[in-house]
């Protein structure tokens, strides 16, 4: 990553962008019945799942077809990547599909959400798709159902192809968002008669801030707020215009969504005051994105705030972009705000965090489990949103790999096991949540970080591809089995 930008102020930045700005095995069973930790049930029906991205997995860049990204060129400029590494080999999963499929299976979930490679799509981003582009998918998802597991397929996980950055200036056009639309239509009518459930964008509040304020991802800029603000203005329109071209292409009943890193606001301690403090925080905090999406329109404390530098809009704009969503997908890893009333303007105000708060190998991971209760029940409450999934989870670890063969990922468990009982707290409490996809199936390339740092519950060995599953796997794959949380 940039050399000016340490992982301390990394983390910083990950939250100013919404803006927008256990006892062993053997000790329990000797416990008597009325003393061991009832296990938190999940709502039946409950979708488990795991998660992994194109750009981060599959390798193959140059092969059947596929053009040049924003992230192929990013991460082949010197001094992007921490461990100067690139996806262009990856995990290889371009060619290990199956063998990666058996991992999943192997879990237990029912549900895998990927992304589709739009520069394999369309090479130059739009005009004449690539014959060999949706191959690859095609066999992906009949694999995929062959194992009984449903596919959840993200239309854009960040790898914009090159030539739409190169001709129009990427998300900093409209032609970008019709271009994505083309797309998606594309690959619904396509995919549709076997995927019944899309996302269409995944973390706007990442990619667009980092890519385009603060040169941090791809494709490496940094321009003035009022350009970052009509980028995002521009991508939530693709989202809108996608959501359309797949009601259009798709079979009927196909599903389709924003998977959005939610600015997560936790009320600092729960009272009525700061619960709706905390509400007000969410629906201001995410209006650049998921607000103008859900709402069809940007609040008056977002428009305040930017100013001059509000982006430019028509109404029709709007009515596109509030097209009816089936679900809202969140992503959450740490609370971003803890927040409590105040009695001046806008009635909340954020809490600044201690440098001792706890974090996990990525110091920009915060551990906060009840943010995973409270960013789905605002949500749910702002908005009055019926179905969301949490579409993003997880946390990088240590895992070492120790000389018996195995990975003993205990902090990544302690992290799951404090999540998802803060999630079991939600659903039974009434909220929404009807899935749940683990970030991340295995090891990756990891954006800026490069190798660094490990999300999975399978550890890769980067040289020989080997996936070995570590410690977690075991312990998610007993969630599953009992679609329940132990104690």
């Amino acid at each position: 990553m940039d050399g000016k930008y340490s992982r301390r102020q990394f983390g910083k930045l990950a939250g100013l962008s919404a803006l927008g700005i256990a006892a062993t095995p053997a000790k329990a069973a000797a416990q008597p019945a009325a003393e061991r930790h009832a296990p938190a049930s999940f709502p039946d029906g409950f979708v488990w799942g795991t998660a992994t991205s194109a750009y981060q997995i599959e390798g193959a860049v140059n092969e059947d077809g596929r053009g040049r990204s924003i992230w192929d060129t990013f991460a082949h400029t010197p001094g992007k990547i921490e461990d100067r590494t690139t996806g262009d080999r990856a995990n290889e999963h371009y060619h290990r599909y199956r063998q990666d499929i058996g991992l999943i299976r192997d879990l237990g979930v029912k549900a895998y959400r990927f992304s589709i490679a739009w520069p394999r799509v369309f090479p130059e981003g739009a005009g004449a798709p690539n014959a060999r582009g949706l191959d690859f998918y095609d066999r992906l998802v009949d694999e995929l159902l062959r194992h009984g597991i449903a596919p959840y397929a993200t239309l854009y996980h960040w790898d914009l192809p090159q030539a739409l950055e190169d001709r129009f200036g990427g998300w900093r056009s409209s032609e970008t968002s019709r271009a994505f639309a083309d797309y998606a239509g594309h690959v619904a009518a396509r995919l549709c008669d076997r995927v019944t459930s899309i996302f269409t964008i995944n973390e706007a509040g990442r990619f667009v801030d980092f890519g385009y304020g603060w040169g941090i991802d791809a494709p490496g800029l940094k321009l003035p707020r009022a350009e970052v603000n009509q980028a995002r203005h521009h991508v939530a329109l693709a989202h809108g215009l996608a959501v359309q071209a797949i009601r259009a292409n798709g079979r009927a009943g196909t599903r389709a969504g924003p998977a959005e890193n939610i600015a997560a606001c936790v009320p600092a301690f729960d009272t009525a005051e700061n619960v709706r403090a905390a509400e007000m925080a969410t629906r201001e905090l995410n209006a650049g994105f998921l607000g103008v999406i859900l709402e069809g329109k940007y609040t008056d404390g977002f428009l305040q705030y930017a100013g001059k530098d509000a982006p430019k809009f028509t109404a029709a704009e709007l009515k596109i972009i509030s097209s009816a969503n089936d679900f809202v997908g969140l992503n959450i890893y740490a609370p971003q705000f803890y927040i409590v009333a105040s009695d001046k303007a806008p009635g909340w105000r954020m809490l600044p965090f201690p440098a001792s708060f706890p974090h996990m190998n990525s110091e920009w991971l915060k551990v906060g489990p009840e943010a995973i209760y409270w960013a789905p029940r605002l949500a749910a409450k702002v908005w009055n949103i019926d179905t969301i999934y949490i579409s993003e989870n997880g946390t990088s670890a240590e895992d070492k790999l120790h000389a018996d063969g195995q990975v003993y990922d205990l902090d990544r468990i302690m992290y799951l096991r404090n999540y998802l009982r803060q999630l079991q707290r939600a659903t039974s409490e009434g909220v929404p949540v009807r899935g749940y996809f683990l970030w991340s199936l295995m090891d990756n390339f990891e954006w800026i970080f490069g190798f660094e740092k490990r999300f999975g519950l399978y550890h890769v060995d980067f040289e020989t591809q080997r996936r070995t599953p570590k410690f977690s796997a075991a312990f998610y794959r007993d969630v599953v089995a009992r679609n329940a949380i132990g104690g």
